[in-house]
C-alpha cells in the first residue's frame, strides 16, 4: 500500500462519503482508490487517500495539476524538489537539492505543529538516507522556535543564527561531517586620517577597559554585512567624528585569534584623506574627538609601550614619507562567479611589481 496526497482540486473526483474502486488512469500507470480510508480534512484544504498504486508516469501526475505523489524512486522528486507526501501524520519535508548531494529544507513549508514536525523529520531523514543524500540544512524561523529542541533531539546541530532564524545541520553518512563550518572571523577597520597640518583624527570612547582610560585612539569599528573594507572605514570615521574622508590605501592588517566569542579577528588599518574638517561627535559611543598633532599622538604611553600599536604608527609614518606602499583597491570581475570584487594590491612607480625584479 502507498500513500498519496492529492490537492483539493481533485476533490470532485472523490466525494466525501463514497469512493469508486476504479482506476483513475488506464494501462500500466493506474491507481485504485480504496473507499475504506478516504476522508477530507479541514476546510477542503486537501484530501487524503489510501490506495494501491502501480508505476505512475510524470504525464499522469501532471493531470492532477499541483498533485504531489510519493510512489517510490521514479516519482518522489520533481524538478529537484522533494514532495511532501503523507504517511499517516508524517510526511517528507519539502526540500530541494544543493550542489553537494545534500538537501535544503523549505522553511516556509514546515509542518504546522510540533507533533507533526517530530514525526516528519524522522521520516525525512530515513528517506533522504535511502536516496544517498549527505548533508541536511534546516532553517527554523524565529516564530517556529518551538521546533528547535525537537530537531536537536533528532541529532541536528547548531550551525549559525541571525536575528530572524537559526540554521541547523545534520550529516547523514557515517564518518566526519564535511559541511562547511560557521563563519570563523569577524572583520574590523581603523581609519588613519591625517590632514595637511600633520594632525591625526583621534577619539576617546565612552565604553572602554580601564587600561584605555584617557587614551586617544584611531576611529575603529566592525564592517557590515556585504560592505567593502574601504567603505567600512569611511563609514566608521563618519559615524564617530562626522568627518568625510576618501580612501587611499590599506596600510596593514592584524590577524588575531580567540577574540570576541572565541572567534578569530581581522583588523584592517586604512589610510584616509579628510574631505572636511568640522568634527561632530557621536555622543552614543564617543566621549570626545579632535585633531591631534602626530608627534603628540605618537608620544602617548600606550602607543609607545605597545609593540603592535607602535608598529602600526611606524608604518603609517613611513607611508607619509613615501618609504612604504600600502594596498589600494581595484575592481575586477572573475569568471569564477561573474561578480565584481575588490582586489587589494600595491603598485610601485606606476608599474605592477614584477616577480623577476623581486628575485634579482
Amino acid at each position: 500500500m502507498e500513500k498519496v496526497l492529492f490537492d483539493a482540486t481533485f476533490k470532485a473526483a472523490c466525494p466525501l462519503r463514497t469512493c469508486q474502486q476504479e482506476p483513475l488512469f488506464g494501462g500500466r500507470g493506474s491507481i485504485r482508490i480504496s473507499s475504506q480510508s478516504c476522508y477530507c480534512r479541514g476546510r477542503g484544504s486537501f484530501t487524503r487517500f489510501s490506495c494501491t498504486a502501480a508505476r505512475t508516469s510524470k504525464q499522469e501526475m501532471d493531470l492532477f495539476g499541483r498533485t504531489e505523489l510519493l510512489l517510490g524512486n521514479d516519482s518522489s522528486r520533481i524538478n529537484g524538489t522533494y514532495s511532501s507526501a503523507l504517511t499517516g501524520e508524517s510526511y517528507v519535508l519539502y526540500a530541494h537539492d544543493d550542489e553537494y548531494e545534500g538537501v535544503v529544507v523549505d522553511p516556509e513549508r514546515l509542518p504546522s505543529n510540533a507533533i507533526s514536525f517530530a514525526s516528519s523529520i524522522r521520516l525525512s531523514l530515513s528517506y533522504w538516507k535511502s536516496k544517498g543524500r549527505k548533508g541536511v540544512w534546516l532553517k527554523l524561523p524565529l516564530d517556529r522556535s518551538e521546533l528547535v529542541p525537537i530537531a536537536v533531539k533528532e541529532g541536528f546541530k547548531y550551525h549559525h543564527a541571525e536575528e530572524e532564524y537559526v540554521m541547523m545541520t545534520y550529516w547523514i553518512p557515517n564518518g566526519p561531517c564535511l559541511l562547511p563550518a560557521n563563519a570563523s572571523h569577524s572583520v574590523g577597520v581603523g581609519g588613519f586620517v591625517i590632514n595637511n597640518k600633520n594632525e591625526v583624527l583621534v577619539v576617546q570612547e565612552k565604553h572602554h577597559s580601564p587600561a584605555f582610560a584617557g587614551v586617544w585612539k584611531l576611529p575603529t569599528g566592525f564592517i557590515n554585512e556585504s560592505e567593502e573594507i574601504y567603505a567600512g572605514a569611511i563609514r566608521e570615521v563618519k559615524e564617530e567624528t562626522g568627518i568625510d574622508t576618501e580612501f587611499i590605501e590599506v596600510i596593514a592588517f592584524r590577524h588575531a585569534h580567540r577574540v570576541a566569542f572565541q572567534k578569530s579577528d581581522l583588523f584592517f588599518i586604512c589610510m584616509l584623506r579628510p574631505l572636511s574638517t568640522v568634527i561632530e561627535v557621536d555622543d552614543q559611543e564617543i566621549q570626545a574627538a579632535k585633531w591631534m598633532p602626530l608627534t603628540e599622538f605618537v608620544e602617548q604611553p600606550l602607543i609607545r609601550g605597545d609593540n603592535m600599536f607602535k608598529q602600526i604608527i611606524d608604518i603609517c609614518i613611513a607611508r607619509l614619507r613615501k618609504r612604504y606602499c600600502g594596498l589600494s583597491t581595484h575592481q575586477v570581475i572573475s569568471k569564477f562567479d561573474g561578480k565584481s570584487s575588490s582586489l587589494y594590491y600595491n603598485i610601485i612607480d606606476g608599474q605592477n611589481c614584477n616577480l623577476g625584479d623581486m628575485l634579482e
